[in-house]
C-alpha cells in the first residue's frame, strides 16, 4: 500500500517543471501560416462544438476563463498538458515509428544528469526506502545489432512518489542518471521499486479532476529515454505488472509493451530485464 504524506505543493512542482520546461532547448522547423491555421481552427472547432452540444453557459464560460487563467499564473500548463494532452501526441507520431513502443515524457524530466557505466547503482539517499530494483537490459538497432556506447537516461519517483528536483528534501539527483552502455550495448541498473503517485492536486488541474470526479493516480513506473548515435531517441516508461491504477493511469499512458514482472532473485532483490530497439534516423 502506498505511503501518503504532505505532498509538494502543485505551485511548487508547476513552477518547477515550467522552468525546467522553458530552459530546455527547443529545436525544429518553424510551422507555416497555412499549419498553424489549420490545426488552431480544429481546434477551435472542437471548442465550439463542445459549448453547443453541452449547451455551455455564461457562468461557466467565466469559470473556465478563471481557471485558464489560474493554470498560467501557478506554471501549471506542462503538467496539464503532459496529463492530459501528451499522449494523444505521442499515439500520433508512434504510428510512423518502428523499434521500442514510446510513451510521454511527463514533466518531471531534468537533464544533463549524472553520467554513470553500464553496471551502475543510481544515486541514492543513505537508507533509500524502497524494495531493491535491478533492470538490465540490451540496446540494439531494430536488424539487432548491439548499439555500444548508447545512452540510458533514467529517472523515476522515490519509494513514497516523489521525484527529485520537484519535492522538498530530496537531493537533486536522486534516483536520476545517464548510464552508458557497454561494448554488446549492455546494461545493468540498480534501484529501488518507485511507488504509484497523484499529481499535485492543491492547483487548477487537482480542482479540475475534482470537479470531473475523475482520480489523480499514475501507476508506479520508470522513465527512460534511450539515446544513440544515428538513431530516433525512445522515449518510454516501463511500468510493473498488477500495479495498482495500471488500467486506469490519469495520464492515459500505459501499453502492454511497456509493463514489466520482475522476479525476486530469493534475496529480496527484484530482477528485470528489458531490452531496447532503436530505429536508424
Amino acid at each position: 500500500m502506498t505511503t501518503v504524506q504532505d505532498s509538494p505543493t502543485a505551485a511548487g512542482s508547476g513552477a518547477n517543471a515550467s522552468s525546467s520546461f522553458k530552459s530546455a532547448a527547443r529545436s525544429g522547423a518553424e510551422a507555416s501560416p497555412e499549419r498553424v491555421s489549420a490545426v488552431v481552427t480544429a481546434v477551435l472547432q472542437g471548442v465550439h462544438a463542445a459549448i453547443r452540444s453541452h449547451a455551455v453557459t455564461y457562468p461557466e464560460f467565466q469559470a473556465a476563463k478563471a481557471w485558464l487563467m489560474e493554470v498560467g499564473e501557478v506554471g501549471e500548463w506542462p503538467l496539464f498538458m503532459d496529463v492530459f494532452v501528451e499522449h494523444v501526441v505521442e499515439e500520433v507520431a508512434a504510428d510512423q515509428q518502428h523499434g521500442t513502443k514510446g510513451s510521454i515524457l511527463g514533466p518531471y524530466y531534468l537533464p544533463d544528469q549524472v553520467r554513470l557505466p553500464s553496471s551502475c547503482e543510481l544515486p541514492h539517499r543513505a537508507g533509500e526506502q524502497g524494495e531493491p530494483l535491478v533492470l538490465s537490459g540490451q540496446v540494439r538497432d531494430v536488424d539487432g545489432s548491439p548499439l555500444a556506447g548508447a545512452e540510458v537516461d533514467i529517472w523515476h519517483a522515490d519509494a513514497d512518489g516523489y521525484y527529485s528536483g520537484f519535492a522538498p528534501d530530496i537531493p537533486l539527483g536522486n534516483l536520476r542518471g545517464v548510464v552508458t552502455t557497454d561494448a554488446e550495448g549492455k546494461f545493468e541498473i540498480r534501484t529501488v521499486q518507485p511507488a504509484p503517485y497523484q499529481i499535485p492536486t492543491d492547483g487548477p488541474t487537482g480542482k479540475l479532476i475534482q470537479a470531473a470526479g475523475w482520480h489523480p493516480w499514475r501507476p508506479a513506473h520508470l522513465h527512460l529515454m534511450v539515446r544513440a548515435s544515428g538513431h530516433r531517441t525512445v522515449t518510454t516508461q516501463l511500468y510493473f505488472a498488477g500495479g495498482k491504477w495500471l488500467d486506469s493511469d490519469v495520464a492515459e499512458a500505459t501499453k502492454p509493451e511497456l509493463i514489466l514482472d520482475p522476479v525476486d532473485d530469493g534475496s529480496g532483490v527484484r530482477r528485470v530485464s528489458y531490452d531496447f530497439e532503436l530505429e536508424q534516423g
